[in-house]
């Protein structure tokens, strides 16, 4: 900016511009304009084109081919139809602090953004002063008609000062500056697709562990009649110490495995209460009470490979990222050519408050001028490099977050088709434990086997029966995951793209 000269207020200025100059001067300005509006140093962005498979290899065709609604997908909690879950969610949704620190870092790559753009446009400054001066009567710098006296100095104007974008370097500043947005926006998606995926993951364990307790508890009960039987049958003499100290033996087994399994399920409320933003046994009067695993659909639509790269937003932030280094690129290029500002002054001056707006207290100036580093050892090219290789970086990285999306979704693909399977052998292996159990013990009673295949067959079908509910809780569990992999848990809006919590009924 140019400061405004000292003027003596006893002297007279003429006030009027050159008509000839002040054309010339704005033909100039107008050159400089035009010129900023067509020039852009740099590479222009272009999204990246990577190859994915034609569909997922642990999934049908005929899945593949079924539509993947986007309101389906934001809101996917729902198949579980648990009215609790979709309430902890809609909760977690309004409160997390983690969510909540991403909202904040949004408006500030927003905020930052209004800097960059704030850039592109002039600058002005206001000023006005008062000064109450006595002269030197010795200074040669005073004239005679003043030397000795007081004086009062009045004065007020503006600077105003524009950097002419001719090279684009300010452009390419609002460019990356509109990515980190972007890529702020994204962030705070996929905090809401981890967030909602760790609410469910957390509550389908909690169900999970209650009934692990509930079936604990049944067969420590059927055990413990049978020690008591046993003893009895001792006191008898129909049967031996040996086997009565199995059977208390395995009923103490059982009942050591209790304690660890309530353990966790406290844990996981307590990591269901800080994910909601609350204290973490806020939620204990709520979620102690036990209640079934709320049942999963056998097959989901997953769609095609492809539309993870419009979907998840930790690729659409790897991409906007990209965005914002190739456009960081062009403004290290700008800093190679010059740089023209636009600088002007104007205001009045004068010693009398009452004669301050005459013509002959005023003053102006306006003119372009130009800056560049001829020299600068080589730190300019340097940048450019170093911007180039933090842009070969980006790219690398949504390369990679392509490929990990790909692989969390073929894992979560497997592990739901294979659990299934898993949670079918259980069951038989149940239903023949029951069986096994029931003869074991009618022919015990009638003297034709040992105890000891009593114990067995007990033992055996609570290890099958708790491992029936760990599958039951596993296939909810990585149905969650394939969600998560998928990019669910948020919802942009039709028109305008910004993220939306998405919307969850309340119990």
């Amino acid at each position: 900016m140019e400061t405004k000269a000292h003027r003596d207020p006893g002297a007279h200025h003429s006030a009027g511009p050159n008509p000839a100059r002040a054309r010339r001067v704005g033909l100039l300005c107008l050159g400089l304009i035009l010129l900023s509006a067509g020039c852009l140093v740099g590479p222009d962005f272009k999204p990246p084109q990577e190859a994915v498979p034609a569909k997922f290899s642990a999934q049908p065709a005929a899945q593949a081919e079924q539509a993947l609604r986007d309101q389906d997908l934001a809101q996917w909690w729902t198949i579980f139809n648990d009215p609790v879950l979709v309430s902890l969610e809609k909760r977690a949704l309004k409160a997390n602090l983690d969510l909540q620190v991403a909202q904040a870092r949004l408006r500030q790559a927003r905020a930052s953004r209004g800097i960059a753009a704030g850039g592109l446009g002039p600058e002005l400054d206001v000023s006005g002063s008062y000064q109450r001066t006595r002269y030197s009567s010795s200074s040669t710098k005073s004239s005679s008609s003043l030397a000795g006296t007081v004086g009062d100095v009045y004065q007020t104007g503006f600077d105003a000062s524009w950097e002419v974008d001719i090279f684009g370097g300010l452009r390419r500043n609002l460019e990356a500056a509109n990515a980190d947005v972007r890529a702020s926006e994204e962030a705070r998606r996929q905090v809401m697709v981890s967030l909602t995926a760790e609410v469910a993951r957390n509550y389908l364990e909690l169900r999970t562990l209650q009934q692990r307790i509930i079936i604990a508890r049944t067969n420590l009960a059927a055990q413990r009649h049978t020690a008591r039987l046993t003893r009895q049958r001792q006191e008898v003499g129909f049967v031996s110490g040996l086997d009565t100290a199995n059977a208390e033996a395995q009923a103490s087994t059982t009942a050591a495995r209790i304690p660890p399994l309530e353990a966790a399920a406290r844990q996981t409320i307590h990591n269901l209460g800080v994910l909601l933003g609350q204290e973490p046994a806020a939620l204990l009067p709520q979620l102690t009470p036990s209640e079934p695993i709320p049942a999963s659909p056998p097959t989901v639509p997953t769609g095609l490979p492809s539309d993870l790269l419009t979907r998840r937003p930790d690729i659409r932030q790897a991409e906007a990222k990209l965005h914002a280094a190739t456009a960081r690129v062009g403004v290290a290029t700008a800093d190679l050519f010059p740089r023209f500002l636009l600088t002007g002054a104007a205001g009045y001056q004068s010693s009398s408050f009452s004669t301050w707006f005459d013509g002959a207290g005023n003053f102006w100036s306006i003119g372009p001028s130009i800056s560049w580093p001829i020299f600068a050892s080589g730190k300019i090219r340097a940048n450019i490099e170093l911007k180039d290789a933090q842009a070969e970086e980006a790219l690398l990285v949504y390369r990679q977050t392509v490929l990990n999306s790909l692989r969390e979704v073929e894992d979560a693909l497997v592990a739901s088709t294979q659990e299934q399977s898993h949670r079918r052998e259980l069951t038989a292996a149940v239903a023949a434990n029951q069986k096994a159990l029931k003869l074991s013990t009618l022919l015990y009673t009638e003297g034709q086997v040992e105890f000891l295949n009593v114990l067995q067959a007990q033992g055996a079908l609570y290890v099958t029966e708790d491992a029936l509910v760990s599958s039951n809780g596993a296939v909810g569990t990585n149905l969650v995951s394939l969600y998560k992999a998928l990019g669910g848990g948020w919802q942009a809006e039709p028109k305008t793209g910004k993220p939306t919590v998405p919307l969850a009924s309340s119990n």
